[in-house]
């Protein structure tokens, strides 16, 4: 298939890169500084570019099978707006057989108040608060103008080995925090890639 990635650099959106060459499949990634990709590979094509920029979008997504949103932020102090200034250039460039798969994470819609009882009462309200108000449009905006999509929920993320072990929660009844690896994020994200199970879903991913 052909795969594109956006935000590509670190975490999720790299752990995807990876495993998704090592499945024999052909990636683009758009990525603001290139040598900032720790990754070089004959199937991997570099689109310098940012996913605010809707023509650098458009180009990126031209011609994909899937597209993974992985967009990150450490900006935590001011108002965040990159994750739904993203999601709106992708609607726009997104033909109705693509499929965007996007990356938010637990406290974002209806996950909220599933986090745990730190990261509920703590975490998120005084320190992640903006960036879920953000990731909350971004869902919206993706429902609403996206033909076909998955958004994926992580747990708290950690660094730990991909295993393929987890679960994917659209009932959230009962559930209160988890965590899950980077890696195995993306084992998720590329086998709804190749077999979309979750088309118009939002799982949560927890051990």
């Amino acid at each position: 298939m052909n795969i594109a990635v956006i935000g590509a650099t670190r975490g999720i959106g790299l752990e995807v890169v990876k495993a998704a060459l090592e499945d024999g499949h052909h990636v683009t990634v758009l990525v603001r500084n290139p040598g900032r990709l720790a990754v070089r590979h004959e199937r991997l094509r570099i689109e310098t570019g940012d996913a605010l920029d809707p023509d650098a979008v458009a180009r990126v997504v031209e011609g994909q099978d899937v597209v993974c949103d992985c967009l990150g932020t450490k900006n935590v102090f001011k108002k965040v707006t990159l994750f739904s200034r993203a999601a709106e250039n992708l609607a726009r460039a997104l033909k109705p057989q693509q499929l965007l798969i996007a990356v938010t994470g637990v406290g974002a819609g209806d996950s909220k108040g599933h986090g745990g009882f730190f990261y509920d009462r703590l975490v998120l309200p005084l320190v992640v608060r903006r960036i879920y108000a953000d990731k909350d449009r971004q869902e919206e905006i993706i429902r609403r103008r996206v033909a076909r999509w998955i958004i994926v929920r992580p747990g708290l993320l950690t660094n730990g080995p991909r295993t393929g072990r987890y679960r994917a929660l659209v009932d959230l009844e009962g559930v209160r925090g988890g965590t899950i690896s980077r890696a195995d994020v993306a084992d998720f994200i590329l086998k709804q890639a190749k077999s979309p199970e979750f088309l118009g879903k939002t799982p949560l991913l927890i051990y």
